[in-house]
């Protein structure tokens, strides 16, 4: 089975491959010869990572999914949510969104959060909808160097270790988009 995976980011490629198995071929926009940016800006998690496999469907007609992934946190309202890649502006790093984290949380001791990521899936035309939610605190300084985004921030609830400093093993089995991409998977076993 191939699969278009709606992603330019070699980070959650990489985390894909290694929930889904080889037993599905993810092939990237890039594969096909699509480099545009595909807007990411509805208001929800779950209309963006549809608007992105709907997109790929319509140019391609290949079975296709899209993710997106928010870190919500409780004092903030759930911010930076829908707009965590782009807390800090439209042309930021990890570093200062992470920097923008933790300037909004100052004297904050509620610091209670979740990452959420949903994945939607387009499948012989039909969609399919798969959500992983990880809970945790967000330190008050960075702790780690693995992972990426807000990683070096985020200690799951249960742990001692942020999801930076979990072995990428650890992290697929715990992580948001792990426990999503294992509901995708599992899916696509009973369709083969």
């Amino acid at each position: 089975m191939e699969i278009i995976f709606a992603t330019s980011n070699r980070h959650k490629l990489s985390e894909a491959k290694g929930i889904i198995g080889k037993e599905v071929l993810l092939i990237t926009p890039a594969d096909l010869g699509i480099i545009e940016s595909i807007p990411e800006d509805a208001p929800t998690l779950e209309e963006n990572a549809l608007f992105k496999a709907r997109y790929l469907w319509e140019r391609t007609g290949r079975d296709v999914f899209a993710d997106d992934t928010g870190l919500e946190v409780e004092a903030l309202n759930g911010a930076p949510g829908v707009m965590s890649a782009r807390y800090a502006s439209e042309d930021c790093d990890s570093g200062k969104n992470m920097q923008k984290l933790l300037k909004e949380l100052k004297g904050i001791s509620n610091r209670k959060a979740r990452f959420r990521t949903v994945v939607a899936l387009i499948l012989n035309g039909d969609t399919h909808l798969f959500e992983g939610v990880v809970n945790g605190t967000i330190l008050e300084g960075l702790s780690g160097t693995g992972g990426f985004g807000y990683d070096p921030l985020f200690l799951p609830d249960g742990y001692t270790k942020t999801l930076a400093e979990l072995s990428y093993e650890e992290k697929n089995l715990i992580s948001h988009r792990g426990i999503a991409m294992r509901k995708l998977s599992e899916f696509l076993k009973t369709i083969k």
